[in-house]
């Protein structure tokens, strides 16, 4: 079984990733082109070490391909072909020109990519031509089939990132209109509450105003502290909305009171799951305590489903300022995409979208000592200062 760390090390990534494939195609060409160092002389050394430069700088644009795709593969195809024209020893240097090619087309370049192959094939077509013992016209039709097929792999590979781009941002605005309608139950039932204590303390003052007064001064204060969380509500979402023919939930909104029912229902799926609860975080804002208990639900979902863990801790630490959620799991955590950018999934990116839409942030990732791990920090100020007690 494979180590954690080995496994957080591999594949590459990023600049990594772009030198191990500047590294690798120079050791294949290299390993391809050794008869040019041994052997019977048909070049003098000195034409020999310009043409190992030429392949160095083949290979080593590959290295900028991620950034510069267009330049990397416009420099790559022009170091080989000068290497083609002055030596005098065949080598499979155009496997460099052929991945240019496909991280042209990966990024999204197919027109640039066809630019930078035209001559390469016309170039070889020439040679071919005029008599070159190298490159027969079986050996040309071959050539032209692996430039066009590294071209088309490189446009379904970028046809296939912004897919998922795609479907990330949908998940994205879904997970935002799921936000928005929580909002406006909460929101909703606070101005219910308006309604009926305003009515009431305009029916004690009609009826009687001395008498009444002190039961209408209540009923106008319950009004205040619900019109003042309706309108932080009503602050921290842009719209209302509601799918057609769908119900407004009758039950209050959910938040880290009913923790215990999450770690219940986990339990009978066989993970122990411990929760670590410090500092005093008092009452919180519904819409951080709302927020608090999505992430650690869906947290404890994803381990269930994907992790294979049999153990998850929960870390909730608040200090009125601030409230931090923690989830950690000994287990292998979520698939990564393709690009390594992050778990695939609507999950993650529906965690993260609830942190930011108040002003915090949430990242998930491998924990240092294994497993997977979500991290999220929700502001509570300035709204926990002007919480009233829950009555």
């Amino acid at each position: 079984m494979p180590s954690t760390a080995r496994s957080r090390l591999w594949p590459p990534r990023g600049r990594a990733a772009d030198a191990a494939l500047a590294g690798g195609l120079f050791l294949v060409v290299g390993l391809g082109t050794l008869r040019s160092l041994i052997g019977a002389r048909e070049e003098p050394w000195a034409v020999t070490a310009a043409n190992w430069l030429l392949i160095a700088v083949a290979c080593g644009a590959l290295y900028f391909s991620s950034r510069r795709p267009v330049p990397a593969a416009s420099a790559a195809a022009l170091a080989t072909a000068v290497y083609y024209v002055t030596s005098a020893y065949d080598g499979p240097l155009l496997l460099a020109v052929a991945v240019a090619l496909f991280t042209v087309a990966a990024a999204g370049r197919l027109h640039a990519a066809v630019v930078i192959a035209a001559p390469c094939l016309i170039g070889t077509a020439l040679g071919t031509l005029q008599g070159n013992g190298d490159v027969n016209h079986v050996a040309l039709f071959m050539l032209t089939g692996w430039f066009v097929a590294m071209i088309t792999l490189g446009g379904l590979r970028h046809s296939h990132l912004v897919r998922a781009r795609e479907t990330e941002e949908r998940a994205a605005t879904q997970e935002r209109l799921r936000i928005a309608r929580e909002l406006h139950d909460v929101v909703g039932h606070h101005l219910s509450l308006i309604n009926v204590q305003s009515a009431a303390a305009l029916r004690r003052l009609t009826k009687d105003p001395a008498a009444g007064a002190g039961q209408a001064a209540e009923a106008l204060g319950a009004v205040k502290a619900a019109s003042h969380e309706a309108l932080r509500e009503l602050r921290a979402t842009l719209g209302v909305l509601r799918d057609a023919g769908e119900e407004a939930p009758t039950a209050p909104a959910p938040g880290l009171a009913r923790i215990g029912e999450l770690t219940g229902a986990a339990r009978t799926t066989g993970l122990a799951v411990t929760v670590h609860r410090t500092g005093g975080p008092g009452r919180l804002p519904v819409e951080a305590d709302l927020a608090a208990y999505r992430i650690v639900q869906e947290s404890l979902t994803n381990v269930a489903r994907h992790a294979r863990a049999t153990r998850a801790d929960i870390r909730l630490d608040g200090d009125g300022h601030r409230l931090t959620v923690s989830v950690t799991d000994d287990g292998r955590g979520p698939v990564t995409d393709p690009a390594g950018t992050g778990p695939t999934g609507s999950g993650v990116t529906g965690m993260r979208e609830r942190a930011r839409a108040l002003g915090g942030d949430l990242t998930a990732g491998p924990a240092p000592g294994g497993g997977f791990a979500v991290h999220a920090t929700l502001p509570l100020a300035p709204f926990a200062a002007q919480e009233e007690p829950r009555r």
